[in-house]
């Protein structure tokens, strides 16, 4: 009996800390989408007088970031700063993914690249948006831990594939919007040749382990492009399958 009630005892502690942490995580993914809020609409030259759309606001406040992070820490994942997740990689800071999708411009009917799972997180918040996300991860853990989150979290729309991102994922495509996560010299050709005309391509260029141009490339015809640069960001390097 005695071991009956401490099991049940146990278990409604659990359960508290639970809901205390769950309540916790909503305080400051508030605080964190306020935040954001604030800082956008200083960055009149990156966005506009208007700061981030509200849907992006909205996606953001609805992902659990806590959940895409090893520690489930709140404080950890809802501070506006990038978070290790191992394998040399990182989870962008907040106001950065806020940014990188709000240049997107995703809309509800589009089906939408992302270049460098890492977490899941931009996929999660990419596909609050858009009706297909396809993700692609050249590190395997990543790749499985990321894929068994959204899985997990209910993330129907979003397809995850092992491999090297350079070449794109043209089973999948083409596409409104793709948005690349790491760092690279140059914008690959593959990826702008499965944009789809009037698609929009946001990623960081510039050398690795140095500040780079966030980038936005519009195709505005078959053959042609027009690009410009937003802000200095600083990513991690864009991996490629050895030769």
């Amino acid at each position: 009996m005695r071991t009956l009630l401490a099991l049940v005892l146990s278990m409604v502690a659990g359960g508290r800390e639970v809901a205390a942490q769950d309540a916790e995580c909503v305080r400051e993914r508030a605080a964190m989408v306020e935040a954001i809020r604030a800082y956008a609409r200083s960055r009149v030259n990156a966005l506009g007088p208007d700061g981030l759309s509200e849907r992006v606001l909205d996606a953001l406040g609805r992902t659990k970031r806590h959940l895409f992070t090893s520690e489930r820490s709140c404080s950890i994942a809802y501070a506006d700063a990038p978070v290790s997740i191992g394998h040399g990689q990182t989870m962008s800071q907040p106001f950065i993914v806020a940014l990188m999708t709000e240049l997107a411009e995703v809309a509800t009917d589009h089906v939408v690249l992302e270049v460098g799972t890492g977490s899941g997180y931009q996929a999660a918040i990419l596909a609050h948006l858009a009706r297909k996300v396809c993700t692609i991860e050249i590190i395997p853990a990543l790749a499985e831990t990321a894929a068994r989150t959204l899985r997990d979290l209910a993330y129907d729309n979003v397809s995850v594939r092992l491999g090297d991102g350079y070449a794109g994922w043209p089973e999948c495509g083409p596409f409104d919007a793709i948005v690349v996560t790491a760092a690279l010299g140059e914008v690959p050709p593959p990826l702008i040749e499965q944009l789809k005309v009037g698609g929009r391509l946001v990623m960081p260029v510039g050398a690795a382990y140095t500040s780079q141009q966030l980038t936005v490339v519009e195709k505005i015809a078959p053959d042609k492009t027009t690009t410009r640069t937003v802000a200095l960001v600083r990513f991690v390097p864009f991996t490629r399958s050895p030769k």
